[in-house]
């Protein structure tokens, strides 16, 4: 199958695929050396017709793509959206609605948590996907055969994946389970890259208030300047480097590059006086104006018998409802709910995962029911005084 690379033929496709009530969708993209994921590949497929869309072509334009993405009577299917979705909010600043995840359908539908798309295709029809094209480079052309038979099976075997969960979600009951992580996922705000909160991505601690500070401002800085540059976090500084900068606090070039892991060269790129401005906008906050340190929760306040139990519970409930243990609740989830009982502020305790399994940890957290062998298997049984 040939390439799209010019509008009216890419007009003439999205009409066609216009037709049905749901598209399956994916993309290849290039990000190792840039910040900004690079759109190589669209893949879009409909029960009757295919395209594949060549967004590096000189005489493309993505706009009729962009009208199918946000057209509310057609279903936009992916699998693992969270990554298309982005590069699709990046280049259009629009959000694919509506959405239907098929990761998230199998989690729901019990095929186990963040099923792989190769996993579900080959359960759910029995064919084996060539996995040997999917890391290749996808900026270069010409795409080989092979490159593009793989690209196609992405979006072919998608539609048989979804009609069976489709088939299953609505046996089981389940289709409004799905709702709040579609909410999340088409949501703009979880697409949105804001400096001010890019420190919660750097990797290692800081203990003090002052140390936290700097870090919210350099990290800030660090997102500003790859943002700008389109280069990777890591291509503009480091965590380590961050980390460290925070803990010492250098006022000048020379403190600067007296650091063990401050780069070697780099206090004469332009970039090191905003970083020292950033430095020394950290060190100036006020006292009483400094971030609170989220202390971590001490373990010996931590009751490791019932954090236990209720995994147990959690493995008992997921595979009676036969739903991945994942999607239910977390092991942060079961901690903050042995903590907190029901004030714990987490999807466990709302919803349809309160009904299988925030009500039954409360219960027994309580003493009202208890975990015991029956015949080999685990059970539940009330408990009367």
């Amino acid at each position: 199958m040939d390439l799209i690379t010019d509008i009216d033929t890419l007009k003439n496709a999205i009409d066609l695929l216009s037709q049905s009530n749901f598209v399956t969708v994916d993309t290849e993209f290039h990000r190792e050396t840039t910040f900004w994921p690079e759109l190589c590949l669209i893949q879009i497929a409909s029960p009757t017709t295919i395209a594949l869309i060549d967004p590096l072509a000189r005489r493309i334009d993505l706009e009729p793509f962009f009208d199918l993405m946000t057209n509310r009577d057609i279903l936009k299917v992916f699998h693992a959206a969270r990554q298309d979705v982005e590069i699709i909010f990046q280049l259009g600043r629009i959000i694919p609605h509506p959405l239907f995840d098929t990761q998230i359908a199998a989690m729901v539908c019990g095929y186990g948590d963040a099923i792989s798309y190769n996993t579900l295709v080959s359960k759910i029809t029995g064919h084996d996907i060539d996995k040997s094209s999917q890391f290749t480079d996808w900026s270069k052309r010409p795409l080989t055969k092979k490159q593009l038979r793989y690209a196609l099976e992405d979006v072919t075997y998608l539609r048989d994946v979804y009609f069976s969960l489709c088939n299953d979600l609505q046996k089981s009951g389940r289709s409004t389970w799905m709702d709040e992580e579609t909410n999340i996922l088409t949501t703009p705000e979880t697409y949105v890259l804001l400096p001010e909160v890019a420190w919660k991505k750097v990797k290692g601690r800081v203990r003090k208030p002052r140390e936290h500070a700097i870090l919210q401002k350099i990290a800030a800085w660090r997102e500003r300047e790859a943002q700008q540059r389109n280069l990777p976090r890591g291509r503009v500084l480091k965590d380590d480097a961050l980390i460290e900068i925070a803990i010492q606090q250098p006022k000048d070039k020379i403190a600067l590059t007296n650091l063990r892991s401050f780069p070697k060269g780099w206090e004469r790129s332009g970039a090191v006086d905003e970083l020292l401005k950033s430095i020394k906008e950290g060190i100036e906050i006020p006292e009483e104006l400094l971030p609170r340190l989220q202390m971590p929760i001490p373990q010996n306040k931590i009751n490791k018998s019932e954090t236990e139990i209720l995994k147990l519970l959690l493995k008992l409930v997921a595979e009676e409802n036969a739903v991945a243990a994942k999607i239910v609740a977390t092991s942060d989830d079961i901690t903050k709910i042995v903590l907190q009982k029901e004030k714990a502020d987490v999807l466990a305790m709302h919803g349809w995962r309160f009904d299988i399994f925030g009500k039954k940890a409360l219960n027994i957290l309580e003493g009202r029911i208890g975990i015991k062998f029956n015949h080999g298997k685990v059970r539940l049984f009330n408990i009367t005084d």
